[in-house]
């Protein structure tokens, strides 16, 4: 991780954990605290994931329904030392960038449901959706974006499937999680969410509001 470790390791620094996401939550959701530094932010995310992986804490995907605004992220870069990826340094997304994730339960399978991706810029907004399935064993959400639509200023610019999007959905089910986008999520309460990506990275996400 980028950043100076010495001073911003929650450890060292005798914050909990628990406080440090909780400040962040604050931060991302009233703007009127000062945040922790992304290190610390980024640290504690990862004593969280490794505690999951420990006591293999399991969720559900009911747990996970209604609207969420992406917050935090970290990125990725490559490492020469050994295959693979690590940790590049984490940052807050500004206010005024609105990227939200919505899962809609399927009515006739709790693990099964639609993920919905928005992302808004100005008057512009894009909206990806598409078939998730749950696995409660890894917590880990795999998923696929099959349709879009763009607006400019409330006029439909597009809707309707990309990329074979309608072929893919009937494929969903059978299809291997190897092939698939994923999430595995190790954090998962009622004001915020957090998880690693299928390509390595860290995202932390508040909820706006149940569905």
């Amino acid at each position: 991780m980028d950043g100076d470790q010495t001073n911003n390791n929650p450890i060292q620094t005798n914050l909990s954990i628990e406080g440090i996401l909780n400040s962040t939550v604050e931060f991302l959701t009233t703007s009127q605290t000062t945040p922790p530094a992304p290190s610390v932010v980024v640290e504690a995310l990862l004593i969280a994931e490794k505690t999951a992986k420990r006591t293999k804490v399991r969720h559900s995907y009911c747990q996970l329904h209604g609207t969420w605004r992406l917050g935090f992220v970290t990125g990725t870069k490559k490492s020469r030392q050994k295959a693979g990826v690590i940790l590049g340094s984490g940052r807050f997304l500004p206010s005024w960038v609105k990227i939200h994730l919505s899962y809609l339960q399927s009515e006739s399978d709790t693990d099964r449901g639609t993920v919905q991706n928005s992302v808004e810029l100005g008057g512009l907004q894009l909206v990806l959706t598409g078939p998730i399935k749950w696995n409660s064993k890894t917590n880990r959400l795999a998923f696929d974006f099959t349709q879009m639509k763009v607006s400019f200023f409330g006029l439909k610019v597009y809707s309707g499937y990309i990329r074979g999007g309608q072929e893919r959905e009937v494929q969903f089910d059978d299809s291997s999680v190897k092939e698939q986008a994923f999430f595995t999520y190790f954090l998962v309460q009622d004001r915020y969410i957090a998880a690693r990506g299928r390509g390595g990275g860290l995202a932390l996400w508040t909820k706006i509001k149940d569905s």
